[in-house]
């Protein structure tokens, strides 16, 4: 097997075309048009998102992203195409442990499931941009000084290690900056006001908790690009197959939070397996770099054998936690976590 990667890492392929502006001009118009169609015809009333809603319209984004990538396999070639599959393969899986932070923050607020949906979709928006910033300034960086790469290995094998011994139960949103910031500087009522952000009282404009909750979720999408968009740049350093393939990952999470929000506790070797992809992603990254600086021994493994990867932990994980579950927890059915009904109060709530 290493005599092929080897082989495979000194093969020359032909450069690549640039991506043409129609293609970002359909991605756009795509994407725009998805978010139109869920925020006019879907999010119009705050309602309750069944699970079968929530299957569709996780099938539909699935679908998108995989027609998409064979619309970057005829307009930039096999290998981007290749790229583009293994950084939203990435993307999905490590966006998975961000739905448990989700549900521990939701439930942490006692935020109700009919006023979620409208967060986690303002959130995404949010979270558009910031991806766009994000990823411009890592290929720039990478561009510049080809050297940080270096220092993105080393942070993806301490991020997967880290994640490995990291328990998501014990996250408490009101320490977190963006909860302490907010709670300071932008006058807030503590009452909610079904599903609203603002509201007008005595005269004054006025925050409520659900914008609280939305900053939080914002902030730890942030968090949680910090580590995701370094492993996508340990895959490509294309800004066409990262920032597309990263928005489509993005835009399925709120069907997929609803789709998987009672489940999560039942995949166990799920975050052990996101760790191993990191710690993966970094040692790709970090033997690419060194066989760009021609050190003998290192070789850069083919993308291909990337995405099998990826895909080959994340399937032995899900399938070892269905055949070997987590005992039940003593006070919830097992698979399920409390409700946000059951939830404490956020401290100065009514």
């Amino acid at each position: 097997m290493w005599v092929w990667l080897a082989a495979e890492a000194n093969v020359v392929h032909p450069p690549r075309p640039d991506t043409p502006l129609w293609a970002w001009i359909v991605f756009g118009v795509l994407v725009l048009g998805m978010l139109a169609v869920d925020l006019f015809s879907f999010s119009r009333k705050a309602q309750t998102r069944g699970l079968t809603q929530a299957a569709v319209w996780s099938a539909v984004w699935i679908g998108l992203a995989g027609v998409f990538g064979v619309g970057v396999y005829y307009v930039r070639g096999h290998d981007a195409a290749l790229e583009y599959g293994a950084a939203y393969l990435v993307e999905k899986s490590l966006s998975v442990d961000n739905i448990f932070i989700f549900l521990v923050i939701f439930r942490y607020f006692g935020i109700p499931t009919v006023y979620q949906h409208r967060v986690l979709f303002w959130g995404i928006l949010g979270a558009l941009m910031m991806r766009a910033i994000m990823i411009g300034v890592g290929v720039q960086l990478i561009e510049h000084f080809r050297w940080i790469l270096y220092f993105f290995a080393a942070f993806l094998a301490f991020t997967g290690l880290k994640l490995f011994f990291h328990d998501d139960e014990n996250h408490d949103p009101s320490q977190s900056w963006a909860f302490r910031l907010t709670r300071k500087y932008i006058p807030m009522t503590e009452k909610m006001s079904g599903e609203h952000f603002f509201v007008i009282e005595q005269g004054k404009r006025l925050a409520t908790p659900l914008f609280l909750v939305l900053v939080v979720v914002e902030a730890t999408d942030l968090a949680f690009a910090l580590d995701s968009i370094p492993a996508c740049l340990g895959i490509s350093h294309d800004l066409f197959v990262i920032y597309t393939s990263n928005i489509f990952a993005i835009l399925g999470l709120r069907a997929l939070y609803f789709l998987l929000a009672g489940a999560m506790s039942s995949l166990r070797f799920l975050k052990a397996a996101l760790s191993i992809i990191l710690v993966y992603i970094g040692l790709k990254m970090l033997l690419a770099e060194l066989h760009h600086a021609q050190v003998a021994w290192a070789f850069k493994i083919p993308t291909g054998w990337s995405l099998a990867t990826v895909a080959g932990v994340l399937v032995v994980a899900v399938a070892a936690s269905l055949l070997f579950p987590a005992p039940p927890a003593p006070h919830a059915p097992p698979g399920e976590l409390p409700s946000s009904a059951d939830a404490p109060p956020a401290p100065g709530s009514e």
